[in-house]
């Protein structure tokens, strides 16, 4: 499922796709920018719509259907009465900044898993708070999909693909950086501790120049607490100029 101006971290989700259904499976990609997901002020309107390019993609890569609806056919009466609650961990994180966000997304996801009835669901680690959320929903709902995730996709100097990448300015871009290094730092950081995953990371964002951090926090993978040790989840966030970028990575603590 994506929202279109494609890169090679959905060309890595159509791979991994390809490679669970093998050459006799299909694959679906749907594109679909989702006004439910946006709020008051955000890029709703500015959001990259690239179709022509990104058909171009799916039949590189032997996509077999792309389906591409507009507003009207996914809300055809506007705003839909009944929408998927999230529940608590959808104002946590990203939803303390985007409180409708999530239920915009479960509720956009749930009517395009009903609309595709695919065997696989794939979603990328990037967006890792909305991954755990919709595999809550298949459980909590009892939906007969099975959600697989794929690695984050980097750029050569550790960024993290995202659609909204292309708004970056040379020096903003440059800025981005910092969430991605705050990232490898603590990894790098984790032998020592806990402790020192936080303050190995918030010491890079500290010093960096031209974003805003919304928050650096480590969690368990499903995204309650963190342990002491074992495998846990350290994510950021936050804008440079205009641009809202979120990131994570997986660290096991000692």
């Amino acid at each position: 499922m994506t929202m279109g101006a494609l890169h090679d971290g959905h060309v890595a989700l159509i791979r991994a796709a390809r490679d669970r259904v093998g050459s006799d499976g299909a694959i679906t990609v749907t594109i679909f920018v989702n006004p439910l997901q946006f709020g008051a002020g955000e890029d709703l309107e500015r959001y990259p719509r690239t179709l022509d390019a990104d058909l171009d993609i799916c039949r590189a890569e032997g996509v077999d259907v792309v389906f591409a609806p507009d507003r009207d056919d996914m809300y055809p009466d506007g705003r839909p009465q009944v929408t998927v609650d999230p529940g608590p961990l959808a104002g946590e994180l990203e939803g303390l900044s985007r409180p409708t966000h999530f239920a915009g997304v479960l509720t956009v996801v749930a009517k395009l898993l009903n609309l595709t009835v695919p065997t696989y669901a794939l979603f990328g680690e990037k967006d890792y708070q909305q991954l755990v959320l919709v595999r809550r929903m298949v459980r909590d709902l009892e939906m007969p999909y099975q959600i697989a995730a794929v690695p984050t996709v980097r750029a050569p100097d550790g960024l993290a693909l995202s659609s909204r990448n292309r708004f970056l300015g040379g020096d903003e871009r440059s800025a981005a950086l910092a969430f991605s290094r705050s990232l490898f730092a603590g990894v790098d950081a984790a032998p020592r501790g806990k402790r020192a995953v936080l303050e190995a990371g918030r010491a890079v964002l500290e010093t960096a120049h031209g974003i805003d951090v919304d928050y650096f926090e480590l969690r368990d993978p499903e995204l309650g607490p963190a342990p002491v040790t074992g495998e846990v989840r350290l994510l950021v966030a936050g804008r440079v100029g205009a641009t809202r970028l979120i990131d994570n990575a997986a660290v096991t603590l000692p």
